[in-house]
């Protein structure tokens, strides 16, 4: 034995055997892995450097998030790489990824789908990978634009009053939007749900209607009231709501279908003598977020967040993306670093600038812009709508669901923001948390993650060019090349502590056998 170092010598020498020994049997040794647990890089060819595995989408449809052949790591060169992976640099974690529920999308599911067409379609969109593996949902609280008929928890008669919400009920969600709702907390017990109102009772707003007007100030502990009786029902069902938005989109009135006006005045007195404290000490928790409208108006919560007495019971803010751009989500994050920022909506749809397709802008300017500002997730609006862009009442005419369903058949067809959205969804599991890598100037447009389960690098790059780019990828000592299509998305995943474990077995190992 070496005193000095407390190892018997043959413990050193069967070390070395050992480690010989593993990297053999990590050429061949059979991979098993969970359907559940996420995307995972193949064994490298050389035992000590990643393969990386690549998934790629082109804005012609040629190609949809279609897997190609492995790349080869290989030690770095002397070059400056186009994109460098700094791990060391974090910001924030993932929550995830997903589509509203609408009122349209939950009845066209149960009506227009059988129940193995719709299952088999729940799966897929909720479902872990191979599946698209979204894992949030935005609800309505009442009727939005996309339900079938105008609506709220508690309807009365014009000139009739309930200010004790003795009449509150959630009826008109009993046949298609819970049962909805808990096939896919089957599919996902964990799913995410943002739940946000487009309208108080119309007994509650001073144009005494459903559409346009602004609530009354003697019922704003009633409205607060109103949305935590609207939690209870909902736990009721076993669904648990995990944020809560005051109103969607506060600074604009829709005249054809409900909406209200809510100022920043009045969400600021709303949070804090009213909801805040009502949802403070509850359990679980339902976070609350601010504004839930365009990135054109940061002032408005900026506003809010700097009451004190309301931002003490914020968690974050909700964002749409129909006008201004993700930086607001930055400006606001830097004034006010531990509120959260989360997109709750935005649209795709059958208008002039998407007759080329959406795939590149929804990866670019939605999903991978969004999240180098600080989003923690992405919620797209309509997850199903029919070929006619609905059903819907009023509002937009044209938009697209991340599935078409066919209203004669129940046959899914995918939009390209089903694709936008799997290259980020697939891959970036929940936990996971967004790690630095440089900008490039070519047309190229990356952000990066780093998986909390198994340390997996996940890396989404968008090529807007007319050409193809060729771009070199560092982080560490480690390296590839490869040529992005023109017009294209490709994710790609490796994992740099493959070959880290193989030491930790051994080093583990030898502690066992001192």
């Amino acid at each position: 034995m070496d005193e000095r170092k407390g190892v018997p010598g043959w413990v050193a020498m069967a070390s070395v055997a050992l480690i010989s020994l593993l990297a053999l049997a990590s050429l061949h040794a059979p991979r098993r892995r969970s359907p559940a647990a996420g995307p995972k890089v193949t064994p490298t060819m050389h035992p000590m450097m990643p393969t990386v595995q690549l998934w790629l989408s082109t804005a012609d449809r040629r190609l949809r998030l279609v897997q190609q052949p492995d790349i080869e790591m290989s030690a770095g060169g002397s070059l400056p790489a186009d994109v460098v992976i700094d791990t060391h640099k974090t910001y924030q974690s993932i929550v995830g990824f997903g589509a509203a529920l609408t009122d349209s999308s939950a009845w066209l599911l149960q009506n227009r789908m059988s129940e193995q067409q719709r299952g088999a379609l729940l799966q897929e969109l909720f479902g872990p990978p191979p599946n698209l593996d979204l894992n949030m949902l935005r609800l309505t609280i009442g009727a939005s634009d996309f339900s079938l008929q105008q609506y709220t928890l508690d309807d009365l008669p014009f000139g009739q009053v309930d200010p004790a919400l003795q009449h509150f009920n959630v009826a008109a969600n009993l046949h298609d939007v819970i049962p909805t709702v808990r096939e896919l907390m089957a599919v996902d017990p964990q799913l995410r749900i943002v739940a946000s109102p487009w309208s108080a009772p119309a007994w509650m707003k001073d144009s005494e209607n459903l559409i346009g007007g602004a609530l009354l100030p003697q019922y704003e502990s009633t409205y607060a009231d109103y949305l935590v009786k609207y939690l209870d029902a909902y736990r009721g069902y076993g669904i648990p709501i995990f944020a809560l938005t005051l109103q969607n989109e506060p600074g604009f009135v829709p005249v054809t279908y409900p909406g209200m006006e809510l100022p920043a005045a009045t969400r600021v007195r709303l949070i804090a003598q009213y909801l805040g404290p009502a949802l403070a000490n509850r359990k679980p928790r339902t976070r609350i977020l601010e504004w839930d409208h365009n990135w054109d108006q940061p002032e408005q919560p900026l506003g809010v967040l700097a009451d004190p007495d309301a931002a003490r019971y914020i968690d974050g803010v909700a964002w749409h993306c129909y006008s201004g751009s993700p930086y607001a989500q930055g400006k606001v994050h830097r004034a006010f670093p531990k509120k959260d920022a989360y997109i709750t909506e935005c649209s795709g749809g059958d208008w002039e600038s998407s007759k080329n397709g959406e795939l590149l802008w929804f990866t670019r300017d939605l999903l991978l812009a969004g999240l180098r500002q600080w989003a923690r997730g992405v919620v797209y609006w309509n997850l199903a709508l029919d070929e006619q862009h609905g059903p819907h009442f009023g509002g937009c005419d044209a938009c697209k669901g991340v599935v078409t369903i066919d209203s004669r058949t129940g046959a899914v067809s995918r939009n390209d923001e089903y694709y936008a959205f799997a290259h980020f969804s697939r891959f970036v599991l929940p936990g996971a948390v967004r790690v630095g890598s440089s900008a490039t100037d070519k047309g190229i447009d990356n952000v990066a993650f780093r998986n909390a389960a198994d340390g997996s690098i996940v890396l989404v790059m968008v090529n807007s060019n007319a050409q193809a780019r060729r771009i070199s990828v560092m982080q560490g000592q480690a390296g590839f090349q490869y040529a992005l299509p023109p017009q294209s998305v490709a994710t790609f995943v490796w994992n740099p502590d493959r070959a880290g474990a193989w030491v930790r077995r051994v080093l583990d190992w030898l502690k066992s056998v001192r």
